[in-house]
């Protein structure tokens, strides 16, 4: 266990906050530009993720897929009830309005695994076929149903949040599925489902592109940091506690009760674990809405990842134990 926290730290975690104060570094010197870090975050989510996502699940088969589904089935009622959670409390708790729940909820309640899924995982686990599927299962949900839920609450709640150049918000949906950090995913699993084999020689093509997903997106965190304030109070505190303890612990005693394989259970559990997602941050200072309190949170949840992920693992092989 202690070579495994070892190489968490050495081969994980460390080369993430360097980069991460690197893209820093960059944004507070002015090297880059807040509209030169959004086209990196472009690069990572329209590109290199889809096509990272997409060689992880191609080389799977439908046994694989079947064995699964709990999986799925967890992640997608998990995220869900959580996202929602999230989106009432911080109204209960400290009186914020529909659309500040909203933003709230895309923030706290969820993960970047689009940004740093493969940055975490792939140290630790390799690059193999259940990492991919991980990853991409957990991409869907926030993707294609917990950021669309968002849009929805915080376009009703009277925030002005049009779904996407001026779109009605009953197209939340349709919007999210023309993502390609979406449908690429659905793609691949869609094309397992029915048997069609990818040739491999095609896995050359796809692996130079996903090669930048995990360096880009680090350094793209870190240059959205640098645009913001970092201010603590007891709601960055709530929403912290919220991403880091909460999430990954109800998905450690679903994932266990469910009897999930005991490293999915433990790349599951980190996945959730993972800081709140970009996209949220993204949205948040697109309508001005949560945003000191938003970025704020992403901030601390950053650092605290580096305390609370060797533990998570820990707990997860424990329980897989």
């Amino acid at each position: 266990m202690e070579e495994f926290m070892s190489k968490m730290l050495v081969f994980d975690l460390i080369p993430i906050i360097v980069v991460m104060i690197l893209g820093y570094a960059a944004g507070r010197t002015h090297a880059f530009e807040e509209d030169q870090a959004r086209v990196l975050n472009k690069l990572v989510l329209d590109f290199a993720l889809p096509a990272a996502l997409f060689v992880s699940i191609v080389r799977a088969d439908r046994e694989m897929l079947v064995q699964n589904a709990t999986l799925s089935i967890i992640s997608l009622v998990g995220l869900v009830a959580l996202f929602m959670l999230s989106y009432f409390t911080i109204q209960l708790f400290f009186k914020r309005t529909r659309p500040e729940g909203a933003v709230c909820a895309l923030i706290a309640g969820s993960p970047t695994i689009g940004f740093l899924g493969y940055a975490v995982l792939d140290p630790l686990y390799g690059t193999g076929v259940e990492t991919g599927l991980v990853i991409a299962i957990v991409a869907i949900v926030v993707n294609a149903v917990t950021i669309p839920i968002g849009l929805y609450l915080l376009n009703a709640g009277g925030g002005g949040a049009a779904v996407a150049d001026g779109a009605p918000k009953n197209n939340a949906l349709l919007s999210a599925m023309k993502e390609p950090v979406v449908w690429v995913p659905i793609l691949a699993v869609a094309l397992v489902i029915v048997g069609i084999k990818v040739p491999d020689e095609v896995d050359p093509t796809f692996d130079l592109m996903a090669k930048a997903n995990s360096s880009v997106a680090v350094f793209a965190a870190g240059l959205t940091l640098s645009a913001y304030k970092i201010e603590l109070d007891w709601e960055v505190a709530y929403n912290t506690f919220f991403k880091l303890v909460l999430m990954p612990g109800v998905f450690l005693l679903a994932g266990w009760a469910c009897g999930l394989d005991p490293q999915i259970l433990q790349m599951l559990v980190l996945s959730v674990a993972l800081p709140p997602a970009f996209s949220g941050i993204i949205i948040s200072s697109r309508f001005q809405v949560y945003t000191r309190t938003g970025t704020s949170s992403l901030a601390v949840c950053v650092i605290g990842f580096i305390i609370a992920a060797p533990i998570w693992v820990y707990l997860a092989r424990l329980t897989g134990n």
